[in-house]
């Protein structure tokens, strides 16, 4: 009989334990999916490309920069943007067709720098980096503090790295007159899983998916690849799903930039030192071309046609 009075007294204990929870009680669960279900982007004139050129060439890439698409840009500091030891020219450019931070590095650059695509800004950088993590992502420099606030790079299944980052105080920039693509190359393998998590952080949604576009806008004219654009509040995505046999420089580009006329565009970059490595071509209804700029970042620029 002890141990049938045992258990009554157990089942007593039991039960005034859960007769004193509040009834307001949350579960961490909820509570953890309360803190990272609210929007943390900004908008897409505060997400930078992140332009890494060669040592000394700052100058050079700025001014042909903003003589093909207009702009202004920032004076260049000398400034440490890494949670190790570095020094690096940074210089930010706001031109019409896009926002990038640019780095002349006077140092080695610390790793894992130099791989993140762009930077994103949040609007709180502690609940993007939770925001992050739940969507599958892997938080590859943990947060740190900056000149201007903190930052946080993570990646994404497929290898994609993107820089978050928040300021102190919040920057104000003008609306684009043209959204760049965020142009990102990923393998059969993985485009699920990038997906799955890419749309759950950016909150974002497919608006095509062409299974069978034209070669010709990745350098295989008569072959196809599947291609797919998202719109988010991080802006515009275009992704390219392949075998990863790309000519160059496919998959070098970082950004693809949208302007009304291509023709004169790229006579711009021409004038000013750019060099024009594949195209004009035209696929998907519209033209575009690669364009290499003098520090050696690669952009791909199109005309207006729909997307």
């Amino acid at each position: 009989m002890r141990w049938r009075s045992a258990v009554l007294l157990l089942s007593a204990a039991l039960a005034a334990s859960l007769l004193s929870v509040p009834a307001e009680a949350t579960p961490p669960s909820a509570a953890h999916a309360s803190a990272t279900s609210r929007p943390v982007s900004v908008g897409p004139q505060y997400d930078t490309t992140h332009v890494y050129v060669t040592p000394g060439s700052l100058r050079t890439f700025v001014t042909s920069w903003e003589s093909t698409f207009g702009g202004t840009n920032t004076a260049a500091v000398l400034t440490d943007v890494t949670p190790t030891p570095s020094r690096t020219l940074s210089e930010l450019v706001l031109s019409p067709v896009g926002t990038l931070s640019v780095f002349d590095f006077q140092t080695p650059i610390p790793y894992p720098f130099g791989v993140e695509r762009t930077g994103w800004l949040t609007t709180d950088l502690d609940t993007a980096v939770k925001s992050a993590l739940s969507a599958g992502t892997d938080v590859e420099v943990a947060p740190f503090d900056d000149p201007i606030g903190k930052d946080a790079v993570i990646e994404f299944p497929g290898g994609i790295h993107t820089q978050l980052y928040w300021h102190t105080a919040p920057p104000h920039y003008a609306a684009l007159a043209t959204v760049p693509e965020n142009r990102l190359y990923v393998s059969p393998y993985a485009a699920s899983a990038f997906l799955r998590s890419y749309l759950r952080f950016t909150r974002g949604h497919i608006t095509s998916d062409r299974r069978k576009a034209d070669g010709a806008a990745i350098g295989l004219p008569g072959t196809t690849y599947r291609r797919i654009a998202i719109d988010s509040g991080f802006g515009k995505t275009v992704v390219t799903v392949t075998d990863g046999h790309l000519p160059y420089p496919f998959g070098r580009e970082q950004t693809g930039y949208e302007v009304s006329d291509l023709t004169a565009t790229l006579a711009k970059a021409r004038a000013t030192d750019a060099t024009v490595l594949w195209g004009p071509v035209t696929a998907q209804g519209r033209d575009s071309a690669l364009v290499r700029f003098p520090g050696g970042y690669i952009a791909e620029i199109h005309d207006t046609a729909p997307r």
